[in-house]
Order: C-alpha cells, then structure tokens, then sequence
C-alpha cells in the first residue's frame, strides 16, 4: 500500500507492532550496531507490543498508531544513523539521534512484523530510503544510464551548433570554414553598418585547384579536404556517443526513483545501490557497516556476480558463480545454494570462510548528527539543550518510549 503525501516526496505504508526504545551506548559504529543486535536478541520474546502504521519517505519516518491518524513519533532522515533487522525473529530497528538530546544519546526503535519477510521488508524500506535520499543530496553522484564513453573528455558537451550544421571535425578541412555562407553573427556590433570589402579571388588561388594541386604532390589525400557541409560516419559515431551521454545525464538528474517496489525489486536496489555510480558506491561501502555488502553482476558474464564487503581491514572482493548444475557458489568455496539471496542468508548467519559475516543493516550517509534550529534572519543556528522541532517532521519519541 502506497501514498503520495506531495507531488515530490513518495511515501510507502506499512504495518507492524512497535516493542519500545532503548538508550543505545556511547562507542563506535561498530560496537553500535553488535550492541544493537544483541539488544534485539534479547527481546526477541517481549510481550509489550502496539500495532502501529509506518510510513517510509526520503524525508524520514513517522510512526502512527494502528488507524494511521495520531502521529505518535516521526523521525527526519538526518536524524537516522542506521536500519537493521533479524528476520529470524521478525524483528527490524533503526537507531536515531532524538531532537534536543546530546549528540551522543541515540535511541533504538525496535518493531516487529507478522512474519519474517515482513521485517525484512521494513529494513529493505529505509535502507532505500537512505540511498535514494542520498541521490537526492548528491545527484551528480548517480550513475549513467549507458556506459562507452570511457575515450571521451567528461567535461566537453556535445556540439549540435556544429556538427548538427555539417561541420567536419577534421583539422584540414578547417581550410574550407572560408567557403561557408556568412551569416553575420560574428560582426562585430561596431561594425554591422560599415561596409566589408571582400578580396576577389583569383583563378589562381581557387580552393578547387589549390585541392587538386595538393592531391598531386600528395600532400593530402583526396577525402581530407572536405566541404562544410560534408559529415563522415567516424564524426556522426563520436557526436552520437556524446549525445548518448549527456542525455543519459538528462535522464538520471530527472529520474523519479521510487519505494513502491516488490521486495525482489528492493533487494536488489538496495544490495546493488542501485542509481548511484560504482566508483561512489565503493566509496559509500568503505565508511558503511562491518559486514555491509554491495552485489553487481559482471559485465562479461551472465553467470557471474561481485560481491564486495566491508571488512575490519577494508574492502574484500569475492565472486559468486553459477555452476553447470544451476547452483551459486562463492569461488574456491565448496558449498552450493539454489539462489544468491540463499547464500547472502548463508553468510549473514555464519561467518564462514570470509572475513567477517555479511550484515543487513546500513548506514545512512545523510545523518547529521547535529541539531539545527531556524534563527533570527533564517540563518541556521545550532540547538544548545533546547528541544527542537522540525517543521515537516515533529517528533514525539517520548510519547512511546517503554523500559
């Protein structure tokens, strides 16, 4: 079930049983997020639930109660520094930073669904959020929807002013630039009422015989002196490539990425970050979660997929291959599953061969963890203890909150 809240900002509903927020310690990212799964561990059998309605945006994540009326507590996607799960349990938590409160007091939200898949879902939701968000913030950061322009500068756009005239690219045929129609808009505007006087050209100097005179002494060959109006293939196939290009930018800045998705969709979106460059994505991966991971199938291959995870020491690649038998394995490793999502389940509960077990959760590279309030000339200014609310999103996380 969907909902357009405006004409820009998408929002998904969805329905769960929210078990209460906790006070999650000061220590590293890492720390956070194993204290957090082990939090979720331990009350994995709690009693004390509300049905409540969640409702996912780019803009953040507000909770009402089971009619989806009374907003009970809404956070802003700044404010949310990351999303896990344990579809074990059926359990999904997001960790954020409530208005007013130290930078360093960050809370966990705890839920959980009917049914595994359902806690899945709710993880898959604000996990795309995070990235689409992100896009929203950085949209030169997203990648091209065609690639092959690898040999071509980044910064030159195309050139329709020429090319689209017939203007050939080649630097001898600048010669014939003199025998295009003048139209005037090079004239000066000091000179447009005077007069030009335009030298008569001889027999002698004619562009025809100068062209047949250098074909002779074979100083050119007899295609490279073209007319303006003359436009090779070779030059139509680089002002495609160009325009191929740009439009693909075109396309991506415009591009309206949604969260209405089946969960095969999300999946994929969220393990492939989907939308934004590779280069970016790794970049993104390096700073994200222990065990986060980003999946991509290889160009070359329909059989074959990378896999990279973030590590304690860095960036560790893999390859995931289908063998002749239909089955995906990591390679140089002997265990076999029926799907990639059956063996990124595998590996996510057991560490196994790799460095470290994969991870469902994932950082949100929007989060500030700041707390800023308008002031006096609509210039921002930083909140000192003062409870802030934030004028599309306020906040009532007290209201909920059970010990």
């Amino acid at each position: 079930m969907s909902e357009t809240s405006s004409r820009k900002t998408r929002t998904e509903t969805k329905f769960a049983e929210y078990v209460g927020s906790c006070v999650v310690e000061e220590c590293c990212l890492d720390e956070k997020t194993w204290l957090v799964y082990e939090l979720l561990r331990s009350l994995k059998d709690c009693s004390r639930r509300r049905a409540v309605t969640l409702k996912f945006s780019t803009k953040g994540v507000k909770v009402y109660d089971a009619d989806g009326v009374t907003l009970l507590m809404a956070h802003s996607m700044r404010r949310i520094l990351f999303s896990t799960c344990r579809p074990s349990d059926s359990q999904f938590a997001f960790v954020a930073h409530n208005p007013g409160c130290s930078p360093d007091e960050l809370y966990c939200h705890l839920f959980v669904g009917s049914q595994p898949c359902e806690a899945r879902v709710l993880n898959l939701l604000l996990c795309r959020a995070f990235q689409l968000a992100y896009l929203e913030k950085h949209p030169e950061q997203a990648e091209s929807e065609e690639t092959g322009l690898e040999g071509l500068p980044e910064d030159i756009p195309p050139l329709p002013s020429l090319i689209a005239d017939g203007v050939s690219l080649s630097v001898s045929a600048l010669v014939s630039f003199r025998r295009a129609p003048f139209q005037g808009e090079l004239i000066p505007d000091k000179m447009a009422d005077k007069k030009l006087s335009v030298p008569a050209v001889s027999p002698a100097c004619s562009p025809t015989l100068v062209r047949k005179k250098a074909i002779r002494n074979k100083v050119l060959r007899s295609g490279a002196y073209r007319s303006f109006t003359c436009d090779s293939q070779t030059h139509r196939s680089i002002q495609e490539k160009l325009n191929r290009g740009w439009r693909s930018l075109d396309f991506q800045v415009g591009k309206s990425f949604s969260l209405s998705e089946t969960q095969d969709i999300l999946t994929e979106a969220v393990w492939s970050f989907s939308g934004i460059h590779r280069d970016s994505s790794s970049s993104l991966l390096r700073k994200d979660i222990l065990g986060a991971f980003l999946l991509w199938q290889n160009p070359n291959s329909s059989k074959s997929w990378s896999l990279s995870v973030r590590t304690p020491f860095g960036l560790q690649g893999y390859q995931i291959d289908r063998n002749p038998n239909g089955n995906y394995i990591l390679k140089h490793l002997q265990n076999e599953f029926n799907s990639i999502e059956a063996l990124i389940d595998h590996f996510t509960e057991v560490k196994g061969e790799l460095l470290c077990s994969l991870n469902s959760a994932r950082l949100n590279h929007c989060y500030e963890g700041e707390d800023f309030v308008r002031g006096p000339g609509s210039s921002l200014h930083q909140a000192t203890g003062k409870r802030v609310v934030d004028s599309e999103h306020a906040e009532e996380p007290l209201s909920l909150r059970q010990h």
